[in-house]
């Protein structure tokens, strides 16, 4: 062994002698009890950051562990690899999206094989790749058959500039990011997916018993986002009448509430801008009209709605309340989406905040219709029990008054019924999933628009329509419009007649969606999945950010559900535990430029300045930086933002590879391990980094102590509990394996629970034990030394496979235990455990004044006769007689004089 550790030459060795064992290849195997851990796959961006090596790091933590407890492991990798990323790459460099992809995947994946992840790479994917894309068109189209896709006509961001739909992420203070040009909402047609059908069984997984294994904080985000609300739907009449004389909507303006209980709070109504009476009001009223050309520019998405200011603009019409008889003015709101419900909803200001806010902007009436006792009713100012339905009871209601809720929307609902105006329902707030992307990056959707049959499905046997790699996006719209390749002898399959294609792409999440289903069978060109399926899903772990526990999660969970549903798979669920790890963190520093503008700083490039408390108040550059406003030199003040999650475009990041290639990647495992809880947010410290390093370099050093020792006839003695039966171990010796074993039971518990930060506590301790041993010449002493170390190695190995694999083979372990790859997880040996002696506090008169060795199976008697002889009692009594002995068993001994 050499005499110093050097993380390149002990983790070349390590890869070299996996890499010829192939060792991570994986195939299925009935005589052992599966598990398939997966960590969600990454984008090809370019570089790994922290934020993989921690969770890659958890995975690989997890399989290692459970192989050497005899599990057949699964641990594949792939890459989320179609995307908007790679086309805006391609229009800053010049190249096409396929060849910056596939070098970042290359790159990318050399940063994991350093590491030493144990992924079994016979099994990636990349999701670019045609042979995997084949699947997303062939299971759109059975989807497609049986009515589960579907076409409409979609509302986008259009930019006219460049005449391409952005997405929303796209879309800057109403303005395209690349031509900065007024973003127009515009009705084209496009796919969707009828997640909604699944709704329920969607829902009812997340609020049973039937994900035990999930965060509760994501079960609920689900069930939020699904959004199951049981109301009243019911319509306001009115007599409006379109162009050709006929009345706009029957003359009803439907509504939905969850709250009939407040129908006579109602004071106005409010329309989306795409709403037929906004479109009629606003042929002869021009602020309405600028007004809805204004609302164009806004989000799509309610959480976007949900931010922004709430503005309306009246229409000039009234609609007749079903109930009064009383004319309700309908006002324009930019906060009313025309695809959630019927794009209408009523306004009732004293109990719901949003239209409150609006009321009191707009100087619109408001009506208390609900009474809590005790509370009086601010007209000025919100207060949360106004929408508060489990409190109260309506009041200014007529027949309706007197109520509690549950009473007064029964009531509300059998007067609309009766009326014919109104009925019980249940909404959704999930909407069915929107697939068409007018993009060039992405799986081509399989279909060929022909002018006699219209939109014909590909046949089958013509899979994959292959997407062309050549192509440079010039942000000119989708390129595929103009590529003749992809168009050229396309005809329709019904008539034969000249068509062409379709060249809409489908969103991501359709690709990852069901990858982790393809690592089961990633070669099978016959079938999307078969017996590798079978075998391994449900998939037994997988890891994540929180940031992906709600669309990806669900998507992946319904396409799952539609896949059983289509004979394809035998699961229900696809994931049975979730893990979703924490953030890491770094300091962030930034300076405002002359401009305007907002430079970032690399924290090795700063120094903090600090109050007299210790306290950051403030941040100095250390380093001359550049910035917009040129050169600055060192002093400059910049400014401190805290700590938040690394980012590129903030400027700190940490560079796995630079870490890798100072330390190695066996300390960037172990810091991301040791510094916090799996779920908790890591924030960055290169000081821990460095003690993570000299932690390692301390096993190492130990390890080349014991090479000095008779390794062979110890490490075979101490290869198994039979074996150290017939070892005859000092007090020393059974001290030291008393603290091994109790640290390795705890470290066991640990690795079930995935506490892998209190693993390598538990690491710590037994070096720190193995140390302190004062090793002697007899054999039990070393048996109990080396055992000790082989237990340490094997505890490590998960977190820090490289140089836990050269000590093994080094010292000689592998011949009597085998390759560590594979070797048993030690075993905690009850005897061990079994003390001769114990040590007890011992107090006089209730104060603590040393302790005292007993035998572990003394008695009463025999404690308070070792207590009164010790030298401890005999200096702190001074002479005076014991009155009573108190023994508590197992802690201490009180002797009251």
């Amino acid at each position: 062994m050499q005499e110093k550790y050097s993380p390149q030459e002990v983790e070349r060795a390590a890869h070299d002698h996996w890499t010829a064992r192939d060792a991570y290849r994986v195939t299925e195997d009935t005589n052992k009890k599966k598990f398939y851990a997966c960590s969600m796959l990454p984008y090809p961006s370019g570089k790994l950051h922290m934020g993989h090596v921690r969770n890659y790091t958890i995975n690989d933590m997890l399989t290692r562990y459970l192989r050497m407890n005899g599990h057949n492991v699964l641990m594949p990798m792939g890459w989320d690899a179609f995307g908007l990323p790679a086309e805006n790459a391609a229009l800053k460099n010049g190249v096409p999206p396929a060849k910056w992809t596939y070098e970042n995947i290359a790159y990318m994946k050399k940063q994991m094989q350093a590491m030493g992840l144990a992924i079994d790479w016979s099994r990636e994917v990349a999701t670019c790749d045609p042979t995997y894309y084949k699947w997303n068109q062939w299971l759109f189209l059975k989807m497609l058959e049986k009515g589960i896709a579907y076409r409409k006509t979609q509302v986008v961001n259009w930019d006219p500039v460049d005449q391409t739909v952005l997405a929303n992420e796209q879309v800057i203070d109403g303005k395209g990011w690349r031509t900065g040009a007024t973003v127009e909402k515009r009705e084209i047609p496009g796919y969707y997916l009828k997640i909604t059908d699944y709704a329920e069984e969607l829902l009812g997984f997340v609020t049973g018993d039937k994900l035990p294994g999930w965060p509760e904080r994501v079960k609920l985000m689900q069930e939020n986002w699904i959004g199951k609300s049981e109301g009243v739907r019911f319509a306001f009449t009115h007599d409006i009448a379109g162009d050709e004389g006929a009345l706009i909507g029957d003359g009803k303006m439907y509504v939905f509430t969850t709250r009939a209980d407040t129908i006579m709070g109602v004071t106005f109504c409010a329309v989306a801008p795409e709403h037929p009476l906004a479109a009629h009001a606003a042929k002869t009223n021009p602020t309405l009209k600028a007004f809805i050309e204004e609302c164009k520019s806004g989000g799509t998405t309610e959480a976007e709605l949900a931010t922004q200011e709430k503005k309306g603009v009246p229409t000039g019409l009234f609609v007749t309340h079903p109930l009064t008889d009383e004319k309700v003015q309908v006002w324009v709101g930019n906060y009313v989406l025309m695809g959630y419900g019927d794009g209408a909803v009523m306004g009732v200001p004293a109990h719901d905040e949003r239209d409150f806010a609006f009321a009191l902007k707009y100087g619109i009436e408001i009506k208390q219709v609900v009474l809590v006792d005790g509370e009086t009713f601010d007209y000025h100012q919100w207060s949360d029990w106004y929408g508060d339905k489990q409190r109260g009871v309506t009041i200014n209601s007529d027949s309706f008054s007197g109520l509690g809720y549950k009473d007064a929307v029964n009531a509300v609902a059998h007067a609309l019924a009766q009326k014919g105006l109104g009925e019980k329902k249940t909404t959704w707030r999930l909407r069915d999933w929107g697939v068409s992307r007018q993009r060039y990056w992405g799986t081509p959707i399989p279909i060929i628009h022909c002018d006699e049959h219209g939109a014909v499905p590909v046949p089958e046997k013509d899979l994959p329509v292959v997407l062309p790699q050549d192509c440079i996006p010039d942000g000119s719209g989708n390129p595929l419009h103009k590529h003749e390749g992809f168009h050229a002898g396309v005809t329709c399959p019904v008539c034969g007649k000249p068509a062409r294609r379709e060249t809409d792409t489908m969103d991501t999440f359709v690709d990852s969606s069901w990858y982790f289903m393809r690592y089961c069978d990633p070669k099978n060109a016959d079938a999307m999945v078969a017996g590798g399926a079978d075998y391994w899903m449900p998939m037994d772990q997988y890891i994540g950010g929180i940031e992906h526990a709600i669309l990806h999660l669900l998507y992946a969970r319904f396409w799952t559900k539609v896949m059983r549903d289509l004979g394809l798979v035998k699961v229900d669920e696809p994931f049975t535990k979730l893990l979703t790890q924490g953030m890491v963190l770094n300091h962030i520093y930034s300076r405002r430029t002359a401009k305007g503008g907002k430079d970032y700083f690399w924290p090795h490039d700063v120094e903090h300045v600090l109050d007299e408390g210790g306290k950051i108040i403030g941040a100095k550059l250390k380093n001359e930086a550049t910035s917009g406003d040129g050169l600055l030199p060192v002093g400059t003040p910049i400014d401190y933002e805290g700590v938040g999650t690394m980012s590129k475009s903030k400027n700190n990041g940490v560079d796995p590879q630079d870490l890798i290639e100072k330390y190695g990647a066996d300390t960037a495992r172990l810091y991301t391990m040791f510094t916090a809880p799996p779920e908790a947010t890591l924030e960055w410290n290169d000081a821990a980094v460095e003690g993570s390093y000299r932690f390692l370099r301390r096993v190492w050093n130990f390890g080349v102590k014991l090479s000095a020792m008779d390794m062979e006839a110890a490490t075979a003695s101490a290869a198994s509990a039979s074996s150290l039966k017939d070892v005859e171990f000092g007090k020393e010796a059974k001290a030291l394996r008393l603290e091994i074993h109790n640290v390795l039971k705890q470290v066991d518990y640990d690795y079930q629970r995935m506490q892998y930060n209190t693993v390598v506590s538990g690491a710590m301790k037994m070096i720190n034990a193995l140390e302190d041993f004062k090793a002697t010449d007899s054999a039990g002493a070393q048996v109990a030394l080396i055992e000790g170390f082989g237990i340490l190695l094997r505890c490590l190995y998960p977190a820090t496979p490289h140089i836990a694999h050269s000590l093994w083979q080094g010292l000689g372990y592998a011949g009597a235990l085998g390759d560590l790859l594979d070797a048993p997880w030690p075993k905690v040996d009850a005897g061990a455990l079994v003390q001769d002696e114990i040590e007890l506090m011992l107090q006089v008169n209730g104060k603590l004044r040393g302790s005292i060795q007993v035998p572990a199976q003394a008695d009463k008697a025999e404690i308070e006769r070792i207590a009164l002889a010790s030298e401890a009692f005999a200096t702190h009594a001074a002479g005076a007689v014991p009155k009573r002995v108190v023994v508590v068993p197992g802690r201490l001994v009180n002797v009251v004089v």
